[in-house]
């Protein structure tokens, strides 16, 4: 998934300085003890699947733009999810990234029962950065890494929803339309703390230099004057061990989302994943996607301990298919299938 210090653009930092400055080292722990109420029926996720869908993806090589395996990749993502029937549309943009890297990269957008008046979006990136700088070994910070759970597993969560959504009867679709977009260009980003001796060259210009496809699809909105009821990002949703924590953006703009998702896991027997632990904010595409008007949270892999905001893999050579975790998957994709027929 992802990438990202713990850092805002400047006007979203001033909003959240209120709320937060370090990370919260008293984290709070509160579950909803209203009582639950019966849960409609919903199609079952299959955690095979998933993990099939992320070998597939790791299997291209290094998702990073400009690259043979990042072309093939995207295209196999545009076919499979036209075989599910969906509108699909692809959105190429070009960028600079923070060392001055001019890039050619596409958001992809797929649409389920389009013509629903109400949505959900599901948000993701489906890219890799193209270096491990936060990698223990020395020796591997410049390599490129598969992004097995940072990327692939969100992506692959997505597509088995999608394949699940595809395969029932109108009889049985729920009662939502439910985009898919996958953002690119997420993971070219400036870590100020493990490449302190690289400069920004993107630093002053408006533009971040994390999440480039989220900020672009913001300002071109595809569908055109796009709107969701609210949407979910996925990002290192495969790992072994997989924590999820109530991320202070997604409190603040999407609270009714976020308590309806964790509650919902909660039933599902899954709060050993979805943990009713309140974390400071993170830069990620829920950002942008917030700015764009679509009441956004971020479901991300948490330590659940510790100073550290990402688990040891992220951006480092480990995040390949030995971390990843069928029942971290199967939680996450059962709890969102879940969240879509109670709407």
């Amino acid at each position: 998934m992802t990438f990202r210090t713990f850092r805002l653009p400047l006007a979203a930092l001033a909003g959240l300085l209120v709320l937060t400055g370090c990370p919260d080292k008293k984290a709070t722990e509160t579950a909803d003890t209203t009582a639950p109420a019966k849960l409609p029926k919903a199609p079952v996720f299959n955690a095979d699947s998933a993990y099939a869908f992320t070998a597939k993806q790791v299997s291209f090589g290094p998702r990073v733009p400009n690259s043979k395996a990042h072309i093939a990749t995207g295209n196999w993502l545009v076919a499979k999810l036209k075989s599910y029937g969906l509108k699909v549309m692809e959105q190429p943009f070009e960028a600079m990234t923070f060392d001055g890297t001019n890039i050619h990269a596409r958001n992809i957008i797929a649409q389920y029962q389009p013509q629903a008046a109400r949505r959900v979006a599901i948000f993701g990136h489906w890219d890799t950065r193209p270096f491990a700088d936060d990698d223990p070994d020395p020796k591997k910070k410049n390599k490129s890494m598969d992004g097995a759970s940072d990327g692939a597993s969100a992506v692959a969560v997505a597509l088995e929803m999608a394949r699940q959504l595809s395969l029932q009867p109108d009889s049985l679709a729920p009662n939502v339309g439910v985009d898919f977009i996958f953002f690119d260009a997420e993971d070219w980003g400036h870590d100020d703390t493990t490449q302190a001796d690289l400069k920004d060259q993107l630093a002053g210009s408006g533009t971040d230099s994390w999440c480039l496809g989220s900020q672009y699809w913001a300002k071109n909105l595809l569908p055109a004057g796009y709107k969701a009821e609210y949407g979910v990002l996925l990002d290192m949703v495969g790992a072994k061990g997989g924590n999820f924590t109530r991320e202070g953006t997604s409190r603040t703009n999407a609270r009714g989302p976020l308590d309806k998702i964790w509650n919902t896991a909660a039933q599902l027997g899954y709060s050993n994943f979805f943990r009713f632990q309140d974390t400071d904010p993170i830069t990620d595409d829920h950002v942008y996607t917030n700015q764009a008007g679509i009441p956004t949270i971020d479901i991300y892999d948490h330590p659940p301990v510790g100073a550290k905001y990402f688990p040891a893999y992220h951006h480092a050579t480990t995040d390949n298919m030995a971390i990843i975790d069928r029942n971290t998957m199967k939680a996450v994709g059962q709890t969102m299938l879940q969240t879509l027929y109670m709407e």
